[in-house]
């Protein structure tokens, strides 16, 4: 699955191995992993992995996309394997990481009804699909779907992850340069949800529900 955001594109694909995790053995897992490739940015960047450096950044952006997935999916249904999530962005302009939660969900979408096309599942393991956008504070005025200029100028910076019916799964905000009020949260809250909504939409279009 290629998703595009603007001047983002983020390819999500999705793989099952048939053996969990020693520590979780006899159950079913699912773990993201997340890369920026070299050309995705202005100024290359070196492949992960070259250096003795662990790219902290990415290690937290692939744990959030992997604790999102994991609430679309009822594990007590599926057997014991491991669904593999891959994100590598093509191209960063802001917004990688709410791109890629938005592509790998069709991809795990998909693999789902891989599994059930093989009967390797009763049923489909799917409780719903998520989506997710960044939001923010640039110049006293909250804003959706920042792109990189936008962000780099942005007081407050929040990524929100919704499951289709509304709920949310996970609110990430920082303050980057004052704090924010209860007010300012909720608006930006209120227009996470309005747009999570929008992609949802697309999400479904893309899948042809």
């Amino acid at each position: 699955m290629l998703v595009e955001c603007g001047q983002t594109k983020v390819l999500c694909t999705a793989n099952v191995a048939e053996q969990s995790p020693h520590w979780n053995a006899g159950k079913a897992w699912l773990t993201a992993e997340y890369s920026m490739l070299p050309g995705s940015t202005e100024t290359r960047k070196s492949r992960d992995g070259r250096t003795a450096r662990v790219d902290g950044r990415a290690y937290e952006i692939q744990r959030i996309i992997g604790r999102s997935l994991r609430s679309m999916i009822d594990f007590t249904i599926l057997p014991e394997l491991t669904i593999w999530v891959d994100c590598d962005v093509l191209s960063a302009d802001g917004g990688t990481r709410t791109a890629a939660i938005n592509g790998a969900a069709i991809a795990l979408f998909d693999t789902c009804l891989w599994l059930e096309e093989r009967r390797m599942v009763r049923q489909s393991p799917l409780r719903q699909l998520i989506s997710a956008v960044s939001v923010g504070i640039v110049k006293g005025t909250p804003i959706v779907d920042l792109d990189y200029q936008e962000d780099a100028q942005a007081e407050v910076d929040m990524n929100v992850v919704c499951a289709a019916d509304g709920r949310f799964v996970e609110v990430q905000s920082t303050a980057e340069k004052s704090p924010f009020d209860g007010d300012q949260l909720q608006t930006m809250l209120g227009l996470a949800k309005a747009a999570c909504h929008e992609i949802h939409q697309k999400q479904k279009e893309a899948l042809r529900l």
